[in-house]
């Protein structure tokens, strides 16, 4: 868009010396002085004046100065309008990222979407799924980020302030560490996790894991349940060190390497789909119409 040694000509400018733009730029400073001696070759102008006091601006340097920061505005300006007009154009759903909330189900469904939606195009943006996160980006749906791949119910809507879109209902599972002896069995029993530390989210979180944790409590008190505040790797670390049993889904299966992720015969489910804003945009509610419509498809297969 723009000459980038404009860029360096500025950083030299405001700082007065080449050492310093060269610290700014995280360049040597021989290399900033090759950039503006090109500049200046390439456009035949003088732009600094070397003193042993630093280096001072020519009347040529000062009116490019003052020039190039409107230029560089300007092109930096144009792409943010040319990649709103793509995304105008091309209905562009913002999915965001984390280990807790990936994207695989878009994808997969990603050949029966193209039919309803052919122009809609997919950006990922990742984030680290931190309490503070995910208060901010599951409260704005909608500015930064259209959906947000996971698992919910009515309690965790309501406290997060989004709405969800139904896609499956997955079983409720258990992660162990590939080393904890459970590891060796392909299905779980609740007899299995006798004398285990079951980590449960908190109560409150989620009315599907507060059954699960009631009937524990009431019919299986050998299993200790340990609660916990929020999913994150961290969660998943804490299993895998202290050999404990992690309630989980199977669509979390790459977030920790050292866990596997087990079926208990137990009956329990939990509602897994997209996160949205309560009132989307049309673009977005177009995309999760066409979404329901291609999970229904496949379910008629």
């Amino acid at each position: 868009m723009y000459n980038p040694q404009l860029e360096t000509f500025l950083t030299v400018a405001e700082a007065g010396s080449f050492n310093k733009a060269a610290e700014k730029l995280y360049i040597s400073p021989p290399a900033v002085i090759k950039q503006i001696n090109l500049l200046e070759r390439d456009l035949d102008l003088r732009l600094f004046l070397r003193t042993h006091r630093g280096l001072q601006l020519t009347k040529a340097g000062q009116s490019l100065y003052q020039d190039a920061k409107y230029i560089i505005q300007y092109c930096k300006d144009s792409v943010t309008r040319a990649r709103n007009a793509m995304e105008e154009a091309g209905q562009v759903i913002r999915i965001g990222t984390s280990p807790m909330t990936p994207a695989q189900v878009l994808v997969d469904l990603w050949p029966q979407l193209q039919e309803d939606c052919p122009d809609t195009k997919f950006q990922l943006i990742p984030f680290d799924n931190t309490p503070e996160n995910a208060r901010e980006i599951l409260g704005n749906l909608g500015q930064n980020i259209d959906v947000v791949a996971g698992i919910f119910d009515e309690t965790m809507l309501h406290l997060r302030q989004c709405a969800g879109l139904e896609l499956t209902r997955e079983p409720i599972c258990c992660a162990v560490s590939v080393h904890h002896p459970l590891a060796g069995k392909d299905r779980l029993t609740l007899q299995d996790l006798y004398g285990e530390h079951l980590m449960l989210m908190r109560r409150g979180w989620s009315h599907y894991v507060d059954l699960l944790r009631d009937d524990i409590w009431k019919n299986h008190p050998q299993i200790h349940i340990v609660d916990f505040d929020f999913y994150d790797v961290g969660a998943f670390n804490q299993c895998e060190n202290n050999n404990c049993v992690l309630m989980a889904v199977e669509n979390w299966r790459y977030v920790h390497p050292l866990l596997k992720i087990l079926p208990v015969d137990w009956g329990y489910t939990i509602p897994f789909g997209l996160l949205h804003a309560p009132d989307p945009s049309p673009t977005v509610a177009k995309f999760l119409q066409a979404v329901a419509k291609a999970v229904k498809a496949r379910e008629g297969l």
